[in-house]
């Protein structure tokens, strides 16, 4: 296990080792892999800006759907888990907050993150990504203010629309363009990385 800015990541070939042994019933390595990316689970969980009081229960709700994206994770696929386990924690959190709160933050469409695309690279710079704080700044500020109301402040959409005295499917529109300029903006910024 190396360690790199105050967090643990698994070498490649000993995270391979415990997949293996994983798809063979070995509850050891089943706990390693859990534990492993565990941090996940919080890291998701603070982006939700929910009340302390939900808090405990969003955590255990991502633990749940951590559990299960191990439990079901296919290693021979192409997939890295960390993209797999990231949308697995983050649906079963947005599905939680939907039914215990009666509202959830506006989820990204997956059809604007292609994920056939180079997108499964570094833990990092996946956080960065799902993280949206780099890219908002570079978008003018009423698409950055949409993004930011809808799917950092979890706030309704049409809360958001009566705020700018425009439709739903106007703020829809807005949003969605934002989105494209973001994909955009992270393929380009991926690209000249060269990852």
């Amino acid at each position: 296990m190396k360690e790199e800015s105050g967090r643990k990541f698994l070498d490649p070939a000993e995270e391979k080792e415990l997949w293996e042994k994983t798809g063979r019933g070995d509850e050891i390595s089943r706990e390693r892999l859990i534990l492993t990316y565990r941090p996940m689970v919080y890291w998701l969980a603070k982006k939700f800006h929910v009340s302390y009081s939900s808090y405990p229960d969003l955590i255990q709700e991502g633990m749940v759907g951590l559990i299960a994206a191990v439990d079901n994770f296919d290693p021979a696929r192409s997939n890295r888990f960390i993209t797999y386990a990231y949308y697995k924690v983050k649906g079963r959190m947005a599905n939680f907050l939907e039914r215990s709160e009666a509202r959830a933050p506006m989820a990204v469409e997956d059809a604007y993150f292609d994920r056939s695309d180079s997108f499964d690279a570094d833990l990092d710079i996946i956080e960065w990504r799902v993280s949206l704080g780099d890219g908002l700044d570079k978008l003018p500020m009423r698409e950055k203010d949409i993004l930011r109301s809808l799917m950092m402040e979890g706030r309704d959409i049409s809360e958001v629309a009566c705020d700018y005295g425009v439709g739903v499917s106007h703020i829809y529109r807005l949003q969605r363009r934002a989105i494209e300029k973001l994909r955009n903006l992270f393929l380009k910024e991926n690209a000249t990385s060269g990852r």
